[in-house]
């Protein structure tokens, strides 16, 4: 499956912690066979780590992601179930947590959130 340049790659997800390591495999994987930078991979791991999380800790189950190869990089699609939207929000110093979508933008070429009958899909596209 993942020989085939064209392909894209999607995997359901449980809402475990687990879940953000075996997407960073995925898309690793993904980029090398796709012949994507390292530094495109490095990007993307850290783009998928923060949408899944974000759909275990905000969303609800099942989660799915979508990996699709575009002509100078990357789209990651991270759907669940749940219809409310990410936020941005003002940075806290004396947080640890609530970067993850500024992280996000910082990141992407673009990204965005489509609503779904069945909840939403928060993307992102990564170029190398």
């Amino acid at each position: 499956m993942l020989n085939d340049p064209l392909a894209e790659v999607r995997v359901s997800l449980t809402a475990e912690g687990g879940s953000c390591a075996r997407a960073r495999r995925l898309v690793r994987e993904v980029a090398a066979s796709w012949g994507l930078p390292d530094d495109l991979a490095d990007d993307a791991q850290l783009v998928v780590t923060e949408l899944v999380s974000n759909g275990i800790d905000h969303g609800e189950a099942p989660i799915t992601l979508t990996v699709c190869k575009r002509a100078a990089g990357m789209l990651i699609e991270v759907h669940d179930q749940s219809p409310k939207l990410p936020q941005l929000r003002p940075v806290d110093p004396n947080s640890a947590r609530g970067r993850g979508m500024q992280l996000v933008q910082a990141l992407s070429v673009r990204w965005g959130t489509t609503p779904r009958s069945t909840g939403k899909v928060v993307w992102s596209q990564l170029e190398g």
